[in-house]
């Protein structure tokens, strides 16, 4: 798998829109820029900014890599290997507790459960109904402690269940599907684009959107550097946001158009991108969109006590 989004000839509409000023006066010498995220249709807007050529105006010469998940990203921040990643709020918030010098640098994924993008599953034939009917059952995640725990311990609670009698395991998100037909698991959570290709095979069912219990509306994702990092390179980091936010813009309003460009590094059949419910972009770091999943980590004592979500942000933008 080539584990590397590479530009190609885009889609003609992403050229249409407007680029700010800060980037269109963006210094012509380039800043090589290594980054990372998990395969998720949330990167969509960052594929985007790469593809019509806006982060080159912004003065960056942007790698982008595919991620097993946001530990990874992580990890690679943390080693010096990546310069800019995309990970779980959950995940960050975790590091934060711990003392990691990370902060957000720009929004990711934002969460509204009028249309969840994350769904708990469980086979089609199966006789669990409720989060009662979940007590003592086996159930996936992508990270024990990660945002999936969170929510689903919420979801089981809010809806009967007791999450203390959940059995936990560790399963990658496009291995839930087949865990499930195989009985390995009771139930699973996903994320579109493969919530959609898991309903598309007729062998799996939703039994809920786990994300609500966490708030109707919240950022999920996010972009994220060392505290460092972002203090050295505010200039540019100004231009990258103004990129990315007008690339964030544009997703919203054209989810046709960033069909391919999702597919391509997703992998996932276009059709069933263009079928699923697409991933809303964040337009702006709004600490009332972090501190759900905080005060959640904090229920769930994945962390020691709750924080303000002011204390995530890049400076420059407090």
């Amino acid at each position: 798998m080539n584990n590397r989004f590479n530009r190609t000839s885009f889609l003609a509409g992403t050229a249409a829109f407007a680029l700010s000023p800060a980037v269109a006066r963006a210094q012509t010498a380039l800043m090589p820029i290594h980054m990372a995220g998990a395969v998720n249709d949330d990167v969509t807007p960052m594929l985007v900014a790469i593809a019509n050529g806006s982060l080159k105006r912004a003065g960056m010469d942007v790698t982008l890599d595919k991620a097993t998940s946001g530990s990874a990203v992580s990890a690679g921040i943390v080693g010096g290997t990546y310069q800019l990643g995309k990970s779980s709020v959950a995940g960050l918030i975790t590091a934060h507790a711990k003392g990691f010098p990370f902060v957000f640098v720009a929004p990711g994924g934002l969460y509204e459960s009028k249309a969840p993008v994350t769904a708990l599953m469980v086979r089609s034939d199966s006789a669990i109904k409720t989060g009662a009917d979940l007590n003592g059952k086996t159930v996936a995640v992508s990270a024990i402690g990660d945002l999936y725990t969170l929510s689903l311990k919420g979801w089981v609670d809010q809806h009967g269940g007791d999450s203390t009698t959940l059995k936990l395991t560790e399963i990658p998100l496009s291995s839930v599907p087949a865990a499930l037909e195989a009985g390995r698991i009771d139930a699973g959570c996903l994320e579109e684009p493969e919530v959609t290709e898991a309903l598309e095979s007729g062998k799996t069912r939703v039994l809920g959107h786990m994300f609500d219990s966490i708030a109707p509306r919240f950022m999920y994702t996010g972009w994220f550097a060392t505290l460092d990092f972002a203090t050295q390179n505010r200039p540019l980091l100004d231009r990258f946001r103004a990129a990315f936010h007008d690339a964030a813009v544009y997703s919203n309003a054209h989810h046709a158009d960033t069909v391919a460009v999702s597919s391509q590094f997703t992998l996932i059949d276009p059709a069933i991108v263009a079928k699923g419910t697409r991933v809303t972009a964040a337009t702006a770091l709004d600490p009332k969109l972090i501190q759900p999943v905080i005060d959640a980590s904090a229920k769930y004592k994945t962390i020691p006590a709750a924080f303000d979500a002011r204390d995530m942000i890049d400076p420059a933008l407090r």
